[in-house]
């Protein structure tokens, strides 16, 4: 039975007074032992009028959970700076730092802004070390896996992971670089320049920017060209000088990996030629994009629906429902799928079309005809096959990213519902 989160720390909190002076340790104690118990990702302390709100995101969702008295509001946030190593007194201007827990286990960061009220204070569970370490950890669709080991094994040339926050981008950054040190026995120089480091990965010298140094992410990229690299991390590309120093280095025998936020594979090349990369520099340095999106997994108490309307427009015949039971705290849902679409531009119409600087429509076309699977057809296998409902597509999805041009010509709706390949492991959650 998984126990959720609200009724965790009711029960804890209930056993404190906040007339304690020790209450705001106590509290932030359970907050954070409740967080990890429940496999939240996030913890958000939010201050407002009427007391300090406690929501928990799960499986990608932001939930209430509590409500702080507004008298004891500064104190909890005051505590969750002096775990994070933070200045208390500095409540004008945002802080991050890390929580040092006992085990190693876990990393913890916390974030703290100034609003109306007071500040604001975000918290993140990182997944317990040794989760998600190897790529057929993650839940890929099998022609995807094989397709990302093989880019992996290239020596020159950028992977890109792309998707829009809390998709899993860093998550998979980070597989890809633990299976790069593993597979060659650290007998490749492997570096990184991250803002900030988020896991620390054994056999990668990992750096991270200082901005009171003039050490940004392009800055760091150009000086570790000089290290003899031969794979390189970048956190995340946010900027056209990022952009420009990643893509030369992917041009100059490294083989570089990164982030990138965008909504497909697709919109990743149109993003990066809106940034001022050249056409042909992303045509000849580009190895492959995977976007992905993560989306809840029905719980074994879903139920087969006969609505007419419960595909929500989805090009589906079977539609299961989340019920709600104490094994899914009520939600429905129980863990999480990973739906994802690699695209490759190789010396083909698809490279003439980059360059051409062809919109994202045509480029996702040529894609899809160059054999591709989108995430919207992932995403319609999943739900034929009772793995998630067509509500939670859309909450991830939306609804103006639609997936017309594919339900109405039968042989892609053939593809749609029995993508090439299953997952590799269905492990993600």
């Amino acid at each position: 039975m998984r126990e959720s989160i609200s009724d965790r720390l009711d029960a804890e909190l209930a056993k404190l007074d906040p007339a304690d002076p020790h209450f705001a340790t106590d509290a932030v104690d359970c907050m954070l032992a409740a967080g990890r118990a429940a496999g939240a990702s996030d913890l958000h302390l939010q201050p407002g009028a009427d007391g300090l709100q406690l929501k928990a995101r799960t499986d990608g969702v932001l939930r209430q959970i509590a409500v702080f008295p507004a008298e004891v509001a500064g104190n909890i946030v005051s505590r969750l700076k002096v775990r994070a190593e933070l200045l208390t007194y500095h409540t004008d201007r945002p802080q991050e730092g890390r929580i040092r827990t006992p085990d190693g286990q876990t990393e913890i960061r916390v974030s703290t802004f100034p609003t109306l009220h007071g500040e604001k204070a975000v918290v993140r569970l990182f997944g317990v070390s040794g989760r998600y370490e190897r790529l057929d950890d993650l839940g890929l669709h099998d022609e995807v896996f094989a397709r990302l080991r093989q880019l992996l094994a290239e020596t020159s040339g950028a992977v890109l992971v792309s998707g829009p926050a809390g998709s899993g981008k860093t998550t998979t950054a980070y597989a890809c670089l633990r299976e790069l040190a593993r597979e060659t026995e650290e007998a490749r120089s492997l570096v990184s320049i991250e803002d900030p480091i988020e896991v620390a990965v054994a056999g990668v010298a990992q750096s991270q920017v200082n901005p009171a140094v003039g050490l940004d992410l392009a800055t760091g990229l150009r000086f570790l060209m000089r290290q003899d690299p031969e794979v390189i991390l970048v956190g995340e590309i946010r900027d056209r000088p990022t952009a420009e120093a990643a893509m030369r280095a992917s041009l100059t025998g490294h083989l570089l990996l990164s982030t990138f936020h965008a909504g497909s594979a697709a919109e990743t090349v149109s993003r990066l030629l809106d940034m001022g990369i050249e056409p042909y520099v992303l045509r000849s340095g580009l190895l492959g994009i995977l976007c992905q999106r993560l989306v809840r997994r029905l719980c074994r108490c879903a139920t087969l629906s006969e609505e007419p309307d419960a595909a929500l427009g989805l090009p589906v015949e079977r539609v299961m429902v989340p019920v709600g039971c104490d094994a899914c705290g009520g939600t429905g849902y129980q863990g999480r799928l990973l739906l994802a679409e690699m695209l490759t531009p190789k010396r083909t119409e698809l490279g003439r079309a980059i360059l051409s600087r062809s919109d994202t429509a045509t480029l996702e076309h040529l894609a899809v005809g160059a054999g591709m699977i989108t995430r919207w057809q992932r995403a319609c296998w999943a739900v034929e096959s009772g793995l998630t409902s067509p509500a939670e597509v859309r909450r991830v999805l939306g609804f103006s990213d639609t997936t017309d041009g594919i339900s109405g010509d039968p042989a892609r709706q053939s593809v749609l519902r029995r993508p090439t390949g299953t997952p590799s492991k269905d492990r993600h959650g």
